[in-house]
């Protein structure tokens, strides 16, 4: 089994390829048993100064949530008998790693809350092994790291107004094969970005929550060019020298409880993922792929909760993400991605009057996706990534 370096990698890492496809929901909390649902307007923890920090005004004084996370990855590619490199397909690109996060809150006064956060959610990294493209592209890694304060503020009773900044670290990486022996290189760069959100209370049953993200821009120098003896040494380069953003984001979630036991959420979001533009592959310096292949994405999930006693909270959830390409037949071979279903499920018991433990499942599954390119043509066929979580909340 092939094991990428990255994505929530080394526990408070996330790694992805050249942006390699999915900006993820999953950072080992309650979150990923409802498949995200109501994730702005939940506020049931800690991690809530990611979803929307706003929602620090409804935390106890003083509380830490951290969680642990390992994801499994099957997303097998193969080559097509067309394609111009004949030989080894890579097979599955990601298999097992691991993930955490960790979050602290603090209520400074009645009105204001103030909280900090380390995590990693975005991408995904790839390892294609030993195959026929392997002079172009062995290992394709983006690890991230997020250092994220936030302050909250209770305008009034109903509502509240957070806000955050994003401190992220990435290092890029790119494993190749020259004359026979593996060669690494890689870069790092420094990236802010910022959140806001508002969390506002209907009624006593339904709150609503609006928050918005950023986008993450990088900057990274790597040469990515290679020649192929087999086609007459034509030069070959990947993109991997340009600017990598993580995409802006919009959500919008309410959550309503029915009684004292059940509880309904729902979201609707939309991604910026047309600032990629595309993913290009140069030959003898000539561009061979178009630019407008991607565009914005939309996301919707329903979740519900139900609580059978003060000690237990049981949550199921399913989510759907529309793809990033405007043409599933015309893809780029690191970004593997699709129509996106999430299916969670998970629960939460609380142990003392000042602690909880939760576990969670999520099953993810994408539309296969082509890649049209004469020299890569394949296939990424029913790709699915599988998440396990467990996380823990104590309040002070």
């Amino acid at each position: 089994m092939r094991r990428i370096t990255g994505l929530l990698a080394i526990l408070l890492f996330s790694a992805s390829s050249q942006a390699s496809g999915l900006y993820l929901y999953e950072i080992a909390t309650e979150d990923t048993g409802l498949a995200g649902a109501g994730q702005a307007a939940q506020a049931q923890d800690a991690s809530t100064l990611v979803t929307n920090p706003a929602g620090l005004t409804r935390l106890p004084d003083r509380m830490l949530t951290g969680g642990l996370q390992a994801l499994y990855g099957d997303t097998p590619y193969t080559l097509d008998d067309s394609a111009a490199l004949s030989g080894k397909s890579p097979g599955n690109t990601i298999g097992w790693f691991p993930g955490a996060s960790v979050f602290y809150h603090q209520r400074l006064n009645e009105a204001v809350s103030a909280g900090i956060g380390l995590y990693g959610n975005y991408g995904l990294g790839l390892d294609f092994g030993d195959w026929a493209g392997e002079r172009l592209i062995k290992k394709s890694t983006l690890v991230g790291l997020t250092l994220s304060p936030a302050v909250a503020w209770q305008i009034n009773d109903r509502l509240s107004w957070g806000a955050g900044v994003g401190i992220n670290y990435g290092f890029l990486s790119l494993t190749r094969n020259v004359d026979g022996q593996d060669e690494k290189a890689s870069d790092h760069d420094w990236a802010l970005n910022f959140r806001t959100g508002l969390l506002f209370d209907v009624t006593e049953a339904t709150r609503i929550g609006l928050a918005y993200t950023s986008k993450t821009e990088y900057h990274f120098n790597i040469d990515a060019t290679a020649r192929f003896p087999q086609l007459g040494n034509t030069e070959f380069t990947l993109p991997l020298s340009s600017q990598i953003n993580t995409p802006a984001q919009l959500m919008l979630s309410v959550v309503h409880d029915l009684n004292n036991r059940w509880s309904v959420m729902g979201d609707l979001g939309w991604q910026d993922w047309s600032v990629y533009g595309g993913n290009q592959i140069y030959v003898a310096g000539q561009q061979v792929e178009r630019t407008s292949r991607l565009r914005d994405t939309w996301h919707t999930a329903l979740g519900l909760q139900f609580r059978p006693d003060e000690r237990w909270r049981l949550n199921a959830g399913i989510a759907y993400d529309s793809s990033f390409y405007k043409n599933q037949d015309d893809t780029a071979m690191t970004m593997p991605s699709g129509d996106v279903w999430r299916f969670g499920t998970g629960a939460q018991y609380q142990l003392t009057p000042s602690s909880s433990v939760g576990a969670a499942f999520e099953y993810l599954n994408m539309a296969s996706s082509a890649v049209s390119s004469p020299l890569l043509r394949g296939e990424y066929r029913d790709p699915d990534l599988y998440f396990f979580s467990m996380n823990y909340s104590h309040t002070f």
